[in-house]
């Protein structure tokens, strides 16, 4: 069957969200009075949410009592300033026109929260325009579960086959697969040196957003 529906990961897919999530990690050191991080020291952790990014920054595990208090205030910084720097990746608003352009519907499914999600989508003018938005809080399950992948073809009205998922992390690729989806690395995306996207057995590798419509042609 010919793809009729495009999900994109937020994080490090659909979204350059990296600097603003830095800005905030680094207030919050420096509201602890410790040194800011340089960019690039943080980058590759942001696919993975607040909890990996109090673990870069601070190196403290879960079981420290201070662990959830600096998670909480991280977020609350990074809500307040949610798109001050954030943009889609270079050609993924061109993307995103192309697929609206050919008839297909595309949508978000992210582990964020939605009070983080929504807001963040809206500020860009993208919520209205996704056929679906599947937080992390949305179900009970969350990625690399099959469930909110499901979930979000049912919402865009497609059958698994129908539909792509792309994301920058192996648990994106895991549920895609677990969906029976096709999945697509983001290699523009957000990664550590220990990451190994060519082992996760996807569809294919992108190396910009506009890669998309390549791959589309060549399977349809």
């Amino acid at each position: 069957m010919r793809i009729r529906t495009v999900l994109f990961d937020l994080d490090g897919t659909l979204l350059d969200t990296a600097p603003d999530l830095a800005d905030a990690l680094n207030a919050v050191l420096v509201e602890n009075h410790r040194q800011p991080l340089p960019f690039d020291t943080i980058r590759g952790v942001v696919s993975h949410g607040g909890k990996a990014l109090i673990e870069r920054g601070f190196s403290l595990d879960e079981s420290h009592p201070d662990f959830d208090p600096l998670r909480q205030r991280l977020l609350t910084v990074y809500r307040d300033n949610i798109a001050r720097r954030t943009r889609p990746f270079p050609g993924m608003t061109e993307l995103l026109e192309q697929l609206e352009r050919r008839g297909l519907n595309w949508g978000v499914v992210t582990n964020k929260p939605a009070w983080l999600t929504e807001p963040l989508l809206k500020e860009l003018g993208l919520f209205e325009r996704a056929t679906c938005v599947i937080s992390g809080d949305t179900l009970n399950e969350r990625k690399p579960h099959p469930a909110p992948m499901l979930y979000a073809c049912e919402q865009a009205g497609s059958t698994p086959d129908q539909c792509v998922y792309i994301g920058d992390a192996q648990r994106d690729i895991e549920a895609g697969k677990n969906a029976s989806m096709h999945t697509l690395v983001a290699l523009f995306g957000y990664f550590q040196d220990s990451d190994r996207p060519h082992e996760w057995q996807a569809d294919a590798m992108l190396e910009g957003p506009g890669d998309l419509l390549a791959w589309l042609d060549r399977i349809e």
